[in-house]
């Protein structure tokens, strides 16, 4: 993890909240926090600021710890942002705003106090988001207000007085769009000044007590009157789209078709990219198989390492078509009302809408998904979405489901050509996670985890257009994530298990991989796998997969690529031929629903453990989740040989 202090990076960024910039003895860093109400823009500005590339949606929840970086100003001057949780209080009720409200209090001892702030706000919805400009201006620190939004607001009819309410509020207020990036000049005049204005007494106005509620309101509306705020019309779009994505029958319909759209075209869209990725990577092993001299070097970097890691890269373009997809809905601002329609579904198995979020996170990677659950006011509510956003099917499945699927089910249109049977296999996987998540956590809910049902409030967004600038930021910063780990996990993986499957050598021969130490791993824990129909092969890739699940594609390829030739054909198509003639039918289906339901993954184990404060959650999840892998697969294996007999 880098460090905000590296001289040689300009910007940086710290997802832990215990990490922080310290000031170094002899100098003065002034650290500026960047706060606001959820969905007004912060993560927007906070990346034009200081170049970081953060995922920013139109949802609340997606900043759920501080992050920082530095803004490189006029000449060599610099200083630290810091981009906090939104919050629409001071007065914490969700891990989210604690940690909020610590930072600009001063009350987290590894996070100096900050310096200054930035106050972003929806000029579109001032009425409501003025109110947290009381106990932010009560902080007593030189204060920024930015009025986001302001082309929505112009051109939907709105209008605020600037100078008149800077006045009102006793600091400078700024009209900005952080998406267009107009209006910044005022904050770099801020920035810029900062040092300056710490030593100078702020200006006191008369503020409402912190705590109340109603007196905050009256004295936001009063202090909007006096600026002569006049809030924009609703867009007309917005309304119209909104009686039909939330009508009570066709919004979950619509939504459900949105769902199998975006799968078909993964399937359909991708392959030709896919294809031609498969024969870089083929080409490229050849050229390697012929300049270099034989030796046991040639072997691990052909057979082992591109081998293994080539046989991932493929799957590439399918996980960046569907973030692609995601993107677009997030941006769009529809997904927020999917969090809606999911809060009635949601509710008759213990959770509330704010789950839904971390629980679509989870489709990326559960390890943002259960940091983003810091949202999540009621604990047992956190707990228990904790505990199943590792069923959510997360990216790392997608190659496996993919060369499983690819291998067994035939390119056939169904439904009238509307859906092809692949297509219509790997949806049913995401709704096979999706299932057991909800089960389980009716289960928890009504045991372990008892809670009071509590309510669910979302500000909706206006319907935007997505910007390709923001979704190729988010492919951009999804391809580092995957090449990142196809580079360092995967790469590791397929170095070991080149070794493993290479040793002990038996008058300095190489044995076979049946007898080789992975073989013998693999021998050990056949006689546990094999009711489900998997044989030591698979049961390699299995241990191997505990560090990632994308690894047993590796893990497969590097096997196959090692005991024949798989090299001569295309890789993805000769695993499926070694994976028809290892598993059969039953057994493809055990598989899938054991890498749906297994915990696989070590860094969300680790997560966990930070986030529940201790081994015992994570030996629970990872516990419950082995075993209804193995009853799953175990069930799967026996129905679908007794459907085939």
């Amino acid at each position: 993890m880098s460090s905000c202090h590296n001289p040689s990076s300009r910007t940086s960024l710290l997802p832990d909240p215990t990490i922080a910039p310290p000031r170094p003895a002899g100098t003065r860093d002034i650290i500026v926090a960047i706060v606001g109400p959820p969905n007004a823009g912060k993560s927007t500005l906070f990346n034009r600021l200081t170049g970081l590339h953060q995922k920013v949606a139109n949802f609340p929840g997606v900043t759920v710890e501080q992050r920082t970086g530095r803004a490189k100003l006029k000449g060599e001057q610099e200083v630290f942002l810091v981009d906090l949780p939104g919050v629409y209080s001071l007065h914490p009720r969700a891990e989210d705003e604690q940690v909020t409200h610590d930072v600009l209090k001063g009350q987290r001892p590894e996070f100096p106090k900050p310096d200054a702030v930035i106050l972003i706000l929806d000029s579109t919805n001032l009425g409501r988001h003025l109110v947290l400009a009381a106990p932010i201006l009560s902080l007593g620190l030189p204060t920024l207000i930015l009025l986001n939004m302001a082309d929505d607001l112009a051109l939907r009819g709105g209008k605020v007085d600037v100078a008149a309410l800077s006045s009102e509020l006793g600091c400078p207020v700024a009209l900005i769009s952080a998406a267009k990036g107009t209006g910044l000049d005022r904050i770099q005049q801020f920035l810029l000044g900062t040092a300056a204005r710490l030593n100078a007494p702020p200006t006191r106005i008369e503020l409402p007590v912190l705590q109340d509620v109603p007196k905050c309101r009256q004295w936001a509306a009063a202090v909007g009157t006096r600026a002569s705020y006049r809030a924009p019309a609703p867009p007309l779009w917005t309304r119209r789209l909104d009686a039909i994505f939330l009508h009570p029958v066709a919004g979950p319909f619509i939504f459900v078709a949105v769902v199998v759209a975006v799968f078909q075209s993964i399937f359909s869209w991708a392959q030709p990219i896919m294809d031609g990725l498969q024969w870089v990577v083929l080409w490229s092993g050849h050229w390697m198989q012929t300049v270099l001299p034989d030796s046991p070097w040639r072997s691990l970097l052909v057979d082992g390492i591109w081998g293994g890691v080539g046989s991932v890269l493929v799957f590439l373009p399918q996980i960046l078509l569907l973030f692609f997809f995601i993107g677009v809905l997030e941006d769009s601002g529809y997904l927020a009302r999917a969090a809606l329609i999911a809060d009635r579904t949601m509710a008759r198995f213990g959770l509330q809408g704010k789950s839904f979020i971390p629980l679509l996170s989870a489709y990326a990677c559960a390890v943002p998904a259960i940091m983003s659950t810091r949202v999540i006011e009621n604990k047992r509510d956190r707990m228990a979405t904790i505990m199943i956003a590792p069923l959510m099917t997360c990216s790392a499945r997608l190659p496996v489901y993919t060369l499983i699927i690819a291998a067994f089910v035939p390119n056939i249109p169904i439904l009238r050509g509307v859906l092809s049977l692949p297509a219509a296999a790997m949806l049913g996987m995401y709704l096979l996670g999706f299932a057991a998540a909800v089960l389980i956590a009716r289960l928890l809910k009504s045991t372990v985890l008892q809670s009071k049902q509590t309510s669910f409030m979302m500000e909706m967004p206006p319907y935007r257009w997505p910007t390709w600038h923001s979704l190729s930021l988010r492919l951009l910063d999804r391809a580092k994530v995957f090449l990142h780990r196809a580079g360092t996990v995967i790469l590791c993986v397929a170095v070991v298990l080149w070794v493993l499957a290479h040793l002990p050598l038996h008058n300095g021969q190489a044995p076979d991989l049946e007898h080789s130490f992975a073989g013998m791993v693999g021998k050990a824990i056949e006689p546990l796998i094999k009711p489900l129909g998997f044989n030591w092969k698979i049961g390699i890739g299995l241990i191997t997969s505990l560090f990632a699940r994308e690894v047993i594609v590796g893990t497969l390829g590097t096997i196959y690529g090692i005991e024949g030739d798989e090299q001569s054909t295309n890789w993805s198509t000769g695993i499926q031929h070694a994976l028809r003639h290892d598993l059969s039918a039953a057994g493809a289906v055990a598989l899938l629903v054991f890498f749906a339901f297994a915990m696989q993954c070590f860094s969300t184990l680790a997560v966990v453990k930070r986030e529940t404060g201790g081994w015992k959650w994570p030996a629970f999840q990872f516990s419950y989740m082995l075993v209804l892998a193995y009853s799953g697969s175990w069930a799967s294996f026996h129905l679908v040989n007794f459907l085939l007999r």
